[in-house]
This record gives C-alpha cells, structure tokens and sequence, in this order.
C-alpha cells in the first residue's frame, strides 16, 4: 500500500490552523488596543450587579484578564448578527432606524455632562400591517448561545437577563424627550440563538423604577469617583459567582475594604 504521509498532512493542517488564527487575533487585538476607550457609563453596562466594578471601568483600571481573541471574535459576531437580524425584519416589512434622519448621529442619550450616555440598536418606525405593536418603540437585539436564549424564552427579559432590561429602561426613559412616546411603548428586544438561528422577540413595558435605580446608582458611581472614593464590594465572598467572573477580581480583593 501506497504511504501518503497522512501524518505528515495532519500536522502540517494544524500548524496552518494555529499560524492562521493567531493572525486573526493578533489583528483583532491590535484594533481593540487602538480603540478609545469610554469616558462615560453605559446604559449597556448599568444594569451589572457590582459598583465597585463598574466603577473600574468608568476610571479605566487596567483589566487583570484581558479579552483572548476568541471573545474579540464573539464582540465581532454579535455585531454581525444584529446588522443581519434587522435586515430580516426590514424585510419583512419593518421600518428600522439606526441614525437620525436629519444628522445622521446614532439615536442615544448623553446626561451628566456626557458622563452618562447610551446608544439603541435602533428604533422601530413602522411594524407591518396587521401586527399589534404600538410605534415608535426601542429595538435592542441580542445574540446568545443556546442555554442563554432558552432562559431569556422562559423567563422573560426581567427574569433571565436583568442587564438587558435595564438598557431598555433607561433608553425609554432618556429618549422620551427627543422621542415622544417612546416610553409609553413596549420596546422590542429580538434576541437570536447564535447555535440554532433561533428568534425570540419580546415586548418589553417601560419600567419607571428600574430606570430611575439605575441612574440613582450613576450618580452615585460618578460622586464616590469624583471624591476619590473606592465603592463597597457587592459581596464579602471572593468566591462568589459575580467575583469569579469578573475582569478586575484580583485587583479588587487587594484592596484592603
């Protein structure tokens, strides 16, 4: 029998495999690094648990763990499919903006003298003939693995992915002025099984209080970082589930309170 060196094809495929995405995330890298980095809070980022985190981001502490290329190639996917999720739904007869029609600025907020801002995926003009969904209204899509989506289907946005609603609530609250009657429509958050293909949308009741929580929290995160002041931990427990994920764990637990 002939010997084709299969072994020799194998290994040459994973040297290729490996040369190439470390390419890739090379590349992905050196964009991230280059990119600005925020000098506000997010309305994308309110709704996580810990102050103390969440005021790490806002002072640009260094992060202990820094985002591998595979989560750059997530961020990168999650964009990619919220651009070929409004297409679907354009397509389907829904009237989608992204920016502003007069100066072409991304529809958001900006309070705080800037130090609090948020941008929406969009806002939903018109919705096809028929359909009972009041307009205009907050698009916000997400894109989730399998497990994610399926809890975001059984337990409702509030539920599964409290982060998300607060997003909403702020932008329904903070864009009622530019926006009349938006927070007096249910918003629509599409979120897309990223294994399946999957779509869920929700409508989504402005919620008055978790906006304003949220933004009660804002303030307070600008205050104690205006005064120097480092904010409570959420927990006493290193351990614990919001500490063990967290990109500033080992920086946090240093400090001495």
């Amino acid at each position: 029998m002939l010997d084709f060196n299969h072994g020799t094809c194998q290994s040459q495929t994973t040297s290729l495999n490996q040369a190439v995405n470390t390419l890739i995330d090379a590349a992905l890298q050196k964009d991230h690094d280059q990119k600005e980095e925020r000098t506000y809070l997010g309305a994308s980022r309110l709704g996580v648990s810990c102050s103390r985190a969440l005021q790490y981001e806002y002072t640009h502490t260094p992060r202990d763990r820094a985002y591998p290329g595979q989560t750059l190639r997530i961020f990168e996917m999650g964009h990619a499919l919220e651009i070929l999720t409004r297409q679907w739904l354009q397509q389907a007869g829904f009237e989608i903006e992204t920016c502003h029609p007069t100066t072409g600025n991304p529809y958001g907020f900006s309070v705080a003298g800037g130090r609090i801002q948020g941008h929406v995926d969009g806002i939903v003009r018109q919705v096809p003939k028929g359909l009972d969904f009041k307009v205009p209204a907050i698009w916000e899509c997400k894109s989730l693995k399998a497990k994610s989506w399926k809890q975001l289907v059984e337990k409702g946005v509030k539920g599964a992915k409290p982060v998300y609603a607060v997003q909403m609530a702020l932008y329904q609250a903070y864009l009622e002025e530019s926006i009349p009657e938006i927070s007096q429509n249910p918003a629509l958050l599409t979120a897309i099984n990223k294994d399946t293909a999957e779509l869920h949308h929700e409508g989504v009741p402005f919620d008055a209080a978790l906006a304003q929580a949220a933004s009660d929290k804002a303030v307070q995160i600008l205050r104690a970082t205006d005064a120097g002041e480092t904010l409570p931990r959420l927990t006493q427990d290193p351990e614990s589930f919001e500490c063990r994920f967290c990109d500033w764990q080992p920086t946090c637990w240093q400090e001495r309170v």
